[in-house]
């Protein structure tokens, strides 16, 4: 059984999907839109307001912004531009926007499109699209039944940030914890331990899930597992909205100083029905970013939203205003 996605896929269909006329996407919008019966418009609304909070129909975009046919492949950061410009070309091209590529942990003076944002204060300037998806959005299936899963917490993470230095120099050698620095060239080069696959992963009961630069980019296969994430509670979010998960109900919480890992560790070692519940609620939440159809609606609906907001609607299809004025 194979895990993760497969990159070179992704990136040869990024490649050729820079060859199809633009008809193609005028056709694909269409399609994208008509799906919008099939699904419950609370759901929509609920999912687009989050990742959109902008009010009003013209807010300032200051003098940042560059129409949508500027947009150019970078040397670094591809990834970004394929995940953008998959639904970018459905819009008009004169179309005009912020957008920041990267791990962003601010949040922007000027209405953005993002891939991250903080998940506290006022971060309405950061809209969310789903980006990077080729390594933060994949899921599995895991084959290891919670009983038969290792009494420990593995975690194997590039460590470069202070808080997973923290974390490392507490409990790199702690009996319940299985763990390894996988980056070469720093003062703690003797955690280093060799790269473990994810199915690999899937022999123990508890996955580390610490935040890098920004989210933890491990979080999404781990709460479609039958693992446990183990964190404190996020302070960054993206498109998986991270700052709606339930704190030991979605996953284990950790203090910030990590002071509670063993109790917590121990505790559901012996409780497995209240281990196996949170995993359940892990895999109910990660099933509403798995219908393709919806994925795509929203995203549409999104940056729709972003021009209708920046008083661009009057660029936009009448099928795609529709729709937003039902919001």
């Amino acid at each position: 059984m194979a895990y993760g996605n497969n990159k070179f896929l992704y990136y040869l269909k990024g490649v050729l999907g820079e060859l199809l006329p633009d008809e193609f996407y005028a056709r694909r919008l269409e399609d994208i839109l008509k799906s919008f019966d099939g699904f419950s418009p609370q759901t929509i609304g609920d999912r687009l307001h989050y990742y959109n909070k902008l009010a009003g129909f013209s807010m300032d975009l200051g003098n940042e912004p560059l129409a949508l046919s500027e947009l150019r492949r970078p040397v670094k950061g591809k990834v970004y531009y394929f995940d953008f410009r998959e639904y970018a070309r459905c819009f008009d091209q004169r179309l005009k926007a912020i957008w920041r590529f990267g791990d962003i942990t601010d949040v922007p003076a000027y209405p953005s499109l993002v891939k991250s944002r903080p998940v506290d204060g006022e971060n309405q300037n950061s809209v969310l699209l789903k980006w990077n998806k080729v390594r933060h959005f994949q899921y599995i299936s895991d084959p290891v039944p919670f009983e038969k899963k290792e009494d420990k917490l593995v975690g194997m993470a590039m460590v470069k940030v202070p808080h997973r230095v923290r974390f490392y120099e507490q409990y790199f050698d702690h009996p319940l914890c299985e763990l390894g620095q996988i980056n070469q060239g720093t003062d703690h080069d003797q955690w280093i331990k060799p790269r473990m696959t994810i199915r690999n992963h899937l022999n123990y009961k508890f996955i580390l899930c610490l935040e890098g630069y920004d989210v933890a980019s491990n979080l999404k296969w781990v709460m479609s597992s039958g693992s446990l994430a183990v964190m404190p509670k996020p302070r960054y979010e993206t498109w998986f909205m991270e700052g709606r998960l339930i704190p030991d109900v979605h996953y284990i919480l950790l203090k910030d100083d990590y002071s509670d890992l063993e109790e917590k560790l121990r505790f559901y070692s012996d409780h497995p029905d209240e281990a196996k519940r949170m995993v359940q609620n892990a895999n109910r939440y990660v099933e509403q970013f798995r219908n393709e159809k919806l994925e795509a609606l929203l995203s549409i609906l999104v940056m729709g939203k972003y021009f209708q907001s920046t008083g661009q609607q009057t660029m936009l299809p009448t099928a795609l205003q529709e729709i937003l004025f039902k919001f």
